[in-house]
């Protein structure tokens, strides 16, 4: 487990560095700043750099950065736009792709589980991620729990909302238990894109549990069904969850997405083709969507 430990905190300094990167950009991007002038203002060589981009995207700084610049959103939208509509008529998904197939939602209501957690275990532990700490947590049917910490949020401040929200539960600190959701990201983001298939073999099927209202888990599901390499719009999940009239609701069935990157949230935008809100900070957005589309972009075969 040592080396896998050490895998993880590689990823949380990578991420450290990228985030930095995507908000020095926000400041200068009128400017069109090169990779040289990013890591002269993160004081990095270009190489160091170059590795810790490639590392963490697949891809080199250059292409990469093209998809952190104002105006990527917009182009994603035009370019790689999905209709769920289709997808779901044609069972299409994205078999390339380690998401599509790994993740499976177990879809329950909370009055199922127990008012509270009541007769409820829940194990959790902070790990580092690829896209920073984050505190997980699970039970026997799957994965319950998934937010990240950023400052000034503690790792106090998470658990306590975790117990709130499952106050009759019985609550565990078990580390082990919990390594394997972050196994999982860590494969999301493996160096070589161009053996998905490998990466996705080697993969077990991770359960999430889906706690929520009937209209909250069809927009949970909808978001399962948008491939890695494509973005959709609120106004197409709210049709594809079978409620093309209520935005607002839909809107905030995705920010209630209880697992993080698992259940892909990210991939919403607005029909503008702007970023839109993320409850996890639009800087992991931007890194999230600018990773998917530079690698959906490498030629395979």
């Amino acid at each position: 487990m040592a080396g896998r430990d050490t895998v993880s905190e590689q990823w949380l300094r990578d991420y450290a560095r990228i985030a930095a990167a995507i908000a020095w950009l926000d400041t200068h991007r009128t400017e069109q700043p090169s990779v040289a002038e990013v890591a002269a203002a993160l004081h990095l060589s270009s190489g160091h750099l170059h590795r810790t981009f490639t590392r963490f995207a697949g891809v080199p700084p250059h292409r990469f950065l093209r998809w952190l610049t104002v105006g990527a959103a917009k182009e994603l939208l035009r370019e790689r736009a999905t209709v769920l509509d289709t997808a779901t008529a044609t069972g299409l998904s994205s078999p390339g792709r380690l998401h599509d197939l790994t993740v499976t939602l177990d879809a329950v209501t909370p009055g199922e589980i127990g008012r509270g957690g009541a007769g409820l275990t829940i194990r959790h532990a902070v790990h580092a991620t690829p896209l920073g700490e984050a505190l997980v947590a699970t039970t026997d049917r799957g994965v319950l729990f998934l937010r990240f910490l950023d400052a000034p949020t503690s790792h106090e401040a998470v658990r306590a909302e975790l117990a709130a929200e499952w106050p009759a539960a019985r609550l565990l600190a078990d580390p082990h238990a919990t390594r394997s959701v972050v196994e999982h990201l860590a494969m999301l983001f493996a160096d070589d894109p161009d053996r998905p298939a490998e990466r996705s073999a080697a993969a077990s099927p991770l359960p999430v549990v889906g706690v929520g209202t009937n209209l909250q888990v069809k927009v949970w599901e909808a978001l399962l069904r948008v491939p890695e390499d494509r973005v959709v719009t609120y106004r197409e999940v709210a049709r594809a969850a079978g409620r093309p009239a209520a935005a607002r609701p839909v809107a905030n069935a995705v920010g209630r997405n209880p697992v993080a990157v698992l259940i892909p949230c990210h991939r919403v935008l607005r029909s503008t083709g702007e970023l839109g809100g993320y409850r996890w900070g639009t800087t992991r957005k931007r890194a999230l969507l600018a990773r998917e589309a530079a690698r959906s972009a490498i030629p395979t075969g």
